[in-house]
């Protein structure tokens, strides 16, 4: 696991820096004009001569201090008129803002920036180490947050994702409506978008999502459709079952939409927040717009509870080059690009993991065969 060291602050000219400034919001969701736009990297505002990290750490987002002098990193539209914004555009200390690009390691100078990927579908995939992390966040009592598409579960992957959810991988699951009515129409009708398993089209199955969405309306709910047996399997049955949270956000040209689809933009987005403020490693697989969504609401260190810092763990999956840049040029540094289909890094990264887990099994003492009296 990388670690990133704290700043020294002895050094002079952190301990003789100004303190930060601070200016009132002039109205509600405006932000004062010269206001320090946020990056994901680990941000240190000096206030009263201490240097400290704001809570909520995210990109594209203001500094705010609150009545009770605690520092937060706020959306534009969740600051108040009269808030106290944090001002000033240098990263340096120099304006009591410091940026600690030492966590941007994959920039050769260090700076955030955007437009700097390198993703390559010939990069080879270290399965072991991506088994090693998940199961290192799981024994931790880690926060794993899971970003999927539909198309992991037209690729058949559907079966491995229920796997990493039943066996504690999985704390939450962030997707569109789309993953779950492709994932109850699996359970309700044995197809995805009228698709069989086998990749075959069926007679009048272009209507098959629609009829599994209008039975989990009828039951009111994804939860009472698992309760009274209309969805008998899959992602959604597990999430359910395990009491995994899941956020399921609408689009313009979302069908139904199933009932618990957040509809609303901003209030989809603070559901799924809720979550990337909690997460300590991210999964993204086989979708773009969300991924990128998730990626610009993480930060890219954890703080641990010690206040030491590492770095979060990071993956996106999909088949094109392009998903993984475009993420990794909007900011989303850290992620590492995996450019492989859903179905093969599902089924290669299970077998891996459960390898890796018997293995500590058979090395634990009570596995060992007992020796043999002389």
């Amino acid at each position: 696991m990388t670690t990133i060291p704290h700043p020294d602050f002895s050094a002079a000219r952190f301990s003789t820096a100004p303190d930060a400034r601070f200016v009132p919001a002039p109205a509600d969701g405006v932000l004062p004009e010269d206001f320090f736009s946020t990056t994901n990297l680990p941000t240190y505002v000096r206030v009263r001569g201490e240097w400290r990290l704001p809570r909520e750490p995210r990109m594209d987002s203001a500094l705010v201090i609150d009545r009770e002098g605690v520092l937060w990193v706020r959306e534009m539209r969740r600051v108040r008129s009269g808030d106290l914004v944090a001002v000033g555009k240098k990263e340096d200390g120099t304006e009591g803002i410091y940026v600690h690009t030492e966590a941007a390691g994959g920039h050769d100078d260090g700076e955030f920036k955007f437009m700097a990927s390198e993703v390559s579908r010939e990069k080879p995939i270290d399965y072991v180490h991506l088994a090693r992390l998940l199961i290192e966040e799981r024994e931790r009592g880690g926060y794993v947050v899971w970003v999927t598409g539909p198309a992991l579960v037209h690729s058949r992957a559907r079966s491995d994702m229920t796997w990493f959810i039943m066996n504690g991988f999985v704390h939450a699951l962030l997707a569109g409506n789309a993953v779950a009515v492709h994932d109850i129409e699996a359970s309700i009708f044995g197809t995805t978008l009228g698709m069989t398993g086998k990749g075959e089209s069926t007679v009048g199955g272009h209507g098959l999502h629609m009829r599994a969405i209008n039975k989990v309306r009828a039951a009111g709910s994804i939860e009472r459709g698992v309760e009274t047996g209309v969805i008998t399997d899959g992602i959604m049955h597990a999430c359910v079952v395990k009491k995994i949270p899941y956020v399921l956000c609408g689009s313009i040209r979302d069908d139904g939409p199933l009932p618990g689809v957040y509809t609303d933009t901003a209030v989809a987005q603070d559901a799924m927040k809720h979550h990337t403020t909690k997460a300590t490693m991210a999964v993204m697989i086989a979708t773009a717009l969300h991924a990128i969504a998730t990626g610009n609401m993480l930060p890219a260190f954890v703080t641990e509870p010690d206040g030491t810092l590492r770095e979060m763990p990071t993956i996106c999956v999909d088949s094109a080059e392009f998903v993984v840049s475009k993420l990794k040029d909007r900011g989303t540094h850290q992620a590492f690009g995996v450019v492989t289909n859903a179905q093969d890094f599902m089924h290669i990264l299970r077998l891996f993991v459960e390898r890796e887990l018997d293995s500590r099994t058979a090395t634990l003492p009570s596995a060992r065969p007992a020796a043999v009296a002389r």
